[in-house]
């Protein structure tokens, strides 16, 4: 049986939507409202053909084909629109039936587009059954994948129970047998002596003078926060030692610590600091203040340094005195500036008196200070008065926390009553430490400070750790120094 193509006539009490029973085998018209009308062919293929539907009906061609004739949108209102939707949907499902039953159908997408325009764009156009099978399962793959796992660090006390035992407590006093431990050799003659006549097996262990030696070592070599410190050396009176005692104590504090510590000679009436020193470099506080803007790093000061033995870096002054009259308080400045980056102690070796051109800045920066004072009566009283002068211009906490040092430059008994000196001293500063009196010293050459007497080493030695206290302790702990 077979029907006419092109026959768009509508049956009359048909029902929209639905297939036309007078339609053939081949080929039926499917009147929708609005004035269309759509014509299914359809072709049934032979059972040599099976295999042709065990894929998607996507890979298929195309065999089912809509025809709607031409529809006003003007005369469609939006009940039609509704309508049309659903008839349209219904034949896409009657497709669909047909596509199951082995029937294969394409949509003429082209000719059905006409009749789309006039539907609602709310609705969603309809798809393919293969397709929106195909993403009703993506769609449930998707929201079938789990939740990423959150990763979550824990404390080993959340994870440990109460029995068990973190790694912190695996210390070598714990585990170590004291008994099979290997002490250090012992130092002293006769201790090194009694070690090795029993081949190492007596064991006498370090002196109580030993055990003092290393303490002052470690209080000398204690950290100290924060950016450089400034440490000036002060005296009112010429020939006391105050440069002797500058270098005495850089000298200790580079020996035992693990930072750079540099003495710089602020004296403007050519200072003798660099004559302490064994190698002098030839090069002085000028020249850096010159080439400040040259200075790109440690090596570029390290050419115009000396480095002494201990690792004691020092900037001599200018020898020229006309010279070195015009080494201001700016240019002290600069050499502050420079100084502070690659030092952690500033040691300043300042001129005679308190009151010159490089003493305002130098006291400015001072985090801590140094008198020097000798032991006759002009020369205690003369530094008493140095710190009654801070008092009474603004630098009181420097005084209380300052070092009075007590230098004995001249051999043999001192007719003066040291005891009684220290006495007056401790009333007004933080600590006073004595230096005896040393021929290397005297002799104005410069210093080794390995072939110092024992008694000169430990003055300086102890000098350097109650410096370092005095610093750990200050109230700004790492003050910009510019």
């Amino acid at each position: 049986m077979t029907t006419n193509k092109n026959d768009t006539t509508q049956p009359e009490g048909g029902d929209p939507g639905v297939l036309d029973a007078a339609g053939g085998a081949d080929t039926t018209s499917i009147p929708l409202l609005g004035g269309a009308t759509a014509h299914v062919a359809v072709e049934l293929h032979n059972d040599d053909d099976d295999d042709y539907f065990e894929g998607d009906l996507e890979d298929g061609p195309a065999l089912l084909s809509f025809d709607t004739g031409p529809v006003a949108a003007t005369e469609v209102d939006a009940a039609h629109h509704d309508t049309d939707a659903v008839s349209a949907a219904e034949v896409i499902e009657d497709a669909t039936v047909i596509a199951d039953t082995g029937v294969t159908a394409v949509v003429d997408t082209e000719e059905f587009a006409a009749h789309d325009e006039v539907v609602d764009e709310s609705i969603p156009a309809p798809q393919p059954a293969a397709a929106a099978a195909r993403s009703a399962q993506d769609l449930e793959r998707v929201s079938a994948r789990p939740e990423p796992s959150v990763l979550a660090s824990k404390r080993l006390d959340d994870l440990a129970s109460a029995d068990r035992e973190t790694a912190d407590l695996l210390t070598s006093d714990r585990l170590l047998d004291p008994a099979r431990v290997v002490r250090p050799e012992p130092e002293g003659p006769w201790r090194q002596l009694v070690y090795s006549i029993s081949g190492r097996r007596v064991n006498l262990g370090a002196s109580k003078k030993v055990l003092a030696r290393k303490e002052l070592d470690r209080r000398i070599a204690a950290p100290l926060a924060g950016g450089a410190r400034f440490v000036p050396v002060l005296s009112r009176k010429g020939g006391v030692g105050k440069t002797t005692i500058t270098t005495l104590l850089g000298m200790a504090l580079a020996d035992a610590r693990d930072d750079r510590v540099i003495a710089v000679d602020a004296n403007p009436d050519r200072g003798t600091l660099s004559e302490r020193i064994d190698r002098p470099s030839g090069k002085t506080v000028r020249d850096l203040v010159r080439g400040r803007d040259k200075v790109h790093g440690y090596s570029d000061v390290s050419t115009i340094v000396t480095r002494d033995e201990t690792r004691l870096d020092v900037l001599a002054s200018e020898t020229d005195p006309h010279v070195s009259e015009a080494f201001s308080d700016e240019d002290y400045r600069h050499v502050a500036e420079i100084a502070a980056h690659y030092y952690s102690l500033v040691l300043t070796d300042t001129g005679t008196g308190i009151v010159h051109s490089v003493m305002g800045a130098t006291l400015d920066l001072a985090d801590q200070l140094v008198v020097v004072a000798g032991m006759s009566v002009d020369e205690a009283r003369l530094a008493s008065e140095t710190l009654t002068w801070l008092e009474t211009n603004g630098f009181e906490s420097l005084v209380r926390s300052a070092v009075v040092v007590l230098n004995t430059a001249r051999p043999g008994a001192s007719v003066v009553r040291q005891d009684e000196v220290e006495a007056h001293f401790r009333t007004r500063v933080r600590d006073v430490v004595r230096v005896p009196y040393d021929p290397q010293i005297a002799a104005g050459t410069a210093i080794r400070f390995s072939e110092l007497q024992p008694e000169t080493r430990l003055a300086a030695r102890t000098l350097a750790a109650k410096v370092i206290e005095g610093l750990r302790v200050l109230p700004e702990i790492g003050r910009a120094h510019v």
